[in-house]
């Protein structure tokens, strides 16, 4: 169950400030506890205790938020430095098979609203943007893909005997012929991916590691990385090359005026479920 959302608005900028305190308060945040937020194309400032998505930024790390002076809020310093890209991956801007699949990208990531990022970083984990490729457990195409999950997700193999309009027989493809199709691999791998982030309530890593090992093996593991060394390294791949690819945040005062620009006045809190505000309803 997703968070319940509330938005509360403004049209006097004067008021942002005031508006995004009473939704901290409405977050109930802990004294040591993160702020996660990011700004949408219209300008709503959406803010959360948790990452709830790939498109949360983790904004404001510890502290006591009630205390918090929100003209001066400053987003995180990364706890570590961000991974360099590793040799292998270098190039891979420049190659044809991530130049071919970038728009697709972006489509899949902005439909399923999924990050960019992570979505590129796990197809150059899972096939380094080779669109036939094939692992030997029969996981297809960019996001190396089985046919039963892609089948889960609307892929479906040509009924046997079409014609065209000129009555010539047209080739029946099965599941497997079209995931290798850039747009249909992508699109059908981002949905599950953005399934698993629900499914682990924004928790990456659990995620990344529902992608490689099935959800199954993380919820027997306790909701845990499973102790698998395949698993385990596909993780930290994964998240290094998110890193890597993902912007450098700004400097924080610039990323403070930013925030505070960008917004337009209206803030969406995500209240989880349970919290004593989600049963009076909201947006």
């Amino acid at each position: 169950m997703m968070p319940t959302r509330w938005v509360l608005s403004s049209a006097l900028g004067r008021w942002r400030w005031p508006l995004l305190g009473l939704a901290l308060s409405f977050l109930h945040l802990s004294a040591r506890a993160d702020l996660w937020a990011y700004v949408d194309g219209q300008g709503v400032a959406h803010l959360a205790a948790t990452q709830v998505d790939g498109r949360y930024t983790l904004f404001y790390k510890g502290g006591d938020v009630a205390r918090l002076d929100l003209g001066a809020l400053r987003p995180a310093e990364p706890e570590q430095p961000a991974a360099p890209l590793p040799r292998r991956f270098a190039d891979l801007d420049a190659s044809r098979g991530y130049l071919a699949a970038q728009k697709h990208l972006r489509a899949a990531a902005s439909r399923h609203r999924v990050d960019y990022e992570l979505l590129k970083a796990v197809v150059a984990a899972e096939s380094g943007f080779d669109a036939g490729a094939v692992s030997p457990k029969g996981a297809v195409g960019l996001m190396q893909l089985m046919p039963d999950t892609a089948q889960r997700y609307g892929v479906a193999a040509d009924a046997a005997g079409r014609t065209d309009r000129q009555g010539r027989p047209i080739p029946a493809r099965s599941i497997e012929q079209k995931l290798t199709d850039p747009r249909t691999n992508i699109d059908a791998g981002a949905r599950y991916l953005a399934d698993l982030i629900r499914l682990f309530k924004g928790e990456l890593e659990l995620a990344l590691a529902a992608y490689n090992a099935g959800e199954g093996a993380v919820q027997r593991a306790g909701n845990r990385i499973p102790n698998f060394r395949e698993t385990q390294g596909y993780v930290k791949t994964v998240m290094g090359l998110y890193g890597a690819f993902k912007p450098a945040p700004a400097r924080p005062e610039a990323a403070a005026a930013t925030f505070g620009a960008r917004t337009n006045g209206r803030v969406r809190v995500e209240l989880a479920p349970g919290h004593p505000l989600a049963s009076l309803g909201g947006e």
